[in-house]
C-alpha cells in the first residue's frame, strides 16, 4: 500500500472513530488542581461545561460528551466531588464552595470569545447555579455564558418531614440565566415544575421546559433502564445539541442576578432511615374522591371510623414496587379489623396499571389520580408517599419513601391507631 493510500485510510478512520477524551487538570487561582475530561476541538464554535451530579459521573456522560464533540461542540466534564475529595452524595453539596466553581468557569472561558454553556443534573444543579451566581457577580458585563441546561435538577433542600412544606434552596430564587430545563415525566420533580419555574423567574431567569414523556430520572444512566430509556439516552446528544443551538440564536446579553443577602448557606441533607413519623402539619386531610380501577368511586370521608392507609404510587417507581408485597401482607394480616388501604396511582392509564398488576400480587383498591390533582392537594413530594389516617379522619403519621410495612416501626403505629378505633367503638 502506498504512503498516500495509507494516509488517506488513516484520515478516514480518524473521521469515523469517536472523539477521545483528554484527561487533564486545570490550575485554579488558589493553586489547586481541578481534574477534568476534555472532548472535541478547542476551535469549536462553542463550549459546554458539564458538572457531575450527586452520585458522580457514570460511563454514560463520557459517551454523550464524545457524541457532542462529534457534532462540533467542545465539552468539559468536571466532577466537583472528586475535585474536593468528597463522597458524591447530596450532603456534600454544601461543602463545595461557589468560588471554586466560579474559578473553574473563569479558567475554561479564559480570554476566548466563544460562547459557553453550562449543564448539570440532580443536585449538581445547585453547585452549578451557585457557581454561576458567583461568576455573574464578579463579571456583570460578560456576555459569553449563553445558557444553562438543567436535566432533571433537584432544587429542594431535602425530602421534608411528614406534614412540613418542601422548601426550594435559596439559590433558585437568586438565579438569573437562560435556562433550558429538561424534565422526565415519570418523576416526582415533574409535578413540581410550576413551582420551580416560578421560583427561577423571581430572579429574572428565562425558562424553557422540555418534558421527556415516558422517561424516569437518570434515564440516561440507570442500571435498570427500559428499552425506551436506552433509546432516549442515545437521542440525548441530539436533544442537548438542539437546546444549545436554540440558545445560540438568542442575542448575547449579560445577566445580573439578585444578591444573596442571607449569609447562611443551605444544602441538601442526607437521607434518613425511612419509617412512619408522627404528622407535623394540619391533621385535616385534603379531599380524596377518585374513581377506582375496578369501577365506581371511593371518597375518603366515607371511610370515617376506620384506620386508612393512603399510598401514592406509580408502576415506574422502584421503591413503590418494592414495598407493595409488604403492603399486601399487611392488609391480609389485618383482615377483619377496621383497616383499609387506598393505593392512589399517579396519572397512569388503566391499561398500563392492569398490565403491571399481572406481574405483581396486589389486590388492594387502586384509585386513579388521572390529572395529578390529588398529588398536588396532598403535597406529595416523593414517590411513594403514604399517610396513615385515624378513625376520626385525621392524618396521624406519614412517610415519604418506600418502607417495609410489616416492620415493627410501621406495625406499632398502625396498632396504636387500631386500638384507639376499637376502644372508641365499644359501648
Amino acid at each position: 500500500m502506498s504512503a498516500e493510500r495509507l494516509l488517506l485510510l488513516l484520515c478516514l478512520l480518524l473521521a469515523i472513530l469517536p472523539a477521545s477524551a483528554e484527561e487533564t487538570s486545570l490550575e485554579l487561582p488558589d493553586g489547586g488542581e481541578y481534574p477534568v475530561l476534555h472532548y472535541g476541538q478547542r476551535t469549536a464554535p462553542d463550549r459546554l461545561l458539564w458538572l457531575a451530579p450527586d452520585g458522580g459521573f457514570s460511563e454514560s456522560q463520557p459517551r454523550i460528551a464524545r457524541a457532542l464533540a462529534e457534532q462540533g461542540h467542545e465539552v468539559w466534564l468536571a466532577d466537583p466531588f472528586e475535585a474536593n475529595f468528597l463522597p458524591p452524595v447530596p450532603s456534600s453539596v454544601g461543602r463545595i464552595e461557589s468560588g471554586q466553581t466560579r474559578a473553574l468557569i473563569e479558567r475554561i472561558l479564559g480570554q476566548n470569545p466563544r460562547p459557553l454553556f453550562l449543564l448539570a443534573s440532580g443536585y449538581g444543579a445547585i453547585i452549578l447555579l451557585e457557581g454561576l451566581h458567583a461568576w455573574q457577580t464578579a463579571h456583570p458585563d460578560d456576555t459569553r455564558i449563553r445558557g444553562v441546561i438543567l436535566l432533571s435538577p433537584k432544587l429542594y433542600e431535602a425530602t421534608p418531614e411528614p406534614g412540613r412544606p418542601a422548601r426550594l434552596l435559596p439559590i433558585v430564587r437568586h438565579s438569573n440565566a437562560r435556562i433550558w430545563l429538561m424534565q422526565p415525566a415519570k418523576s416526582p420533580w415533574f409535578w413540581k415544575l410550576p413551582e420551580i419555574r416560578a421560583a427561577l423567574a423571581e430572579g429574572g431567569s428565562e425558562v424553557w421546559v422540555q418534558v421527556l414523556p415516558g422517561l424516569r430520572d437518570r434515564f440516561h444512566y440507570r442500571p435498570d433502564a427500559t428499552e425506551a430509556e436506552q433509546a432516549a439516552a442515545r437521542r440525548l446528544p441530539a436533544l442537548l445539541d438542539e437546546a444549545m443551538r436554540f440558545m445560540t440564536r438568542l442575542p448575547a446579553e449579560a445577566r445580573r442576578p439578585p444578591p444573596i443577602t442571607d449569609a447562611k448557606r443551605q444544602a441538601p441533607k442526607g437521607r434518613k432511615a425511612l419509617a412512619l413519623t408522627p404528622w407535623q402539619g394540619n391533621p385535616e386531610p385534603p379531599p380524596l374522591d377518585l374513581p377506582r380501577l375496578d369501577g365506581g368511586r371511593t371518597n375518603l370521608t366515607d371511610l370515617r371510623g376506620q384506620v386508612v392507609l393512603v399510598n401514592f404510587w406509580a408502576s415506574w417507581c422502584p421503591p413503590c414496587v418494592h414495598e407493595m408485597p409488604s403492603m399486601e401482607r399487611l392488609a391480609k394480616t389485618l383482615e377483619g379489623r377496621p383497616f383499609r388501604m387506598l393505593a392512589v396511582n399517579m396519572a397512569e392509564d388503566p391499561d398500563t396499571i392492569r398490565r403491571f398488576l399481572k406481574q405483581v400480587h396486589f389486590t388492594q383498591p387502586i384509585l386513579l389520580d388521572r390529572d395529578g390533582k390529588a398529588l398536588r392537594d396532598w403535597k406529595v413530594f416523593a414517590f411513594p408517599t403514604s399517610y396513615l389516617i385515624d378513625h376520626r379522619g385525621r392524618i396521624r403519621y406519614g412517610v415519604a419513601g418506600g418502607v417495609d410495612w410489616m416492620a415493627p416501626e410501621q406495625r406499632q403505629a398502625i396498632e396504636t391507631l387500631l386500638r384507639e378505633t376499637e376502644e372508641a367503638s365499644q359501648p
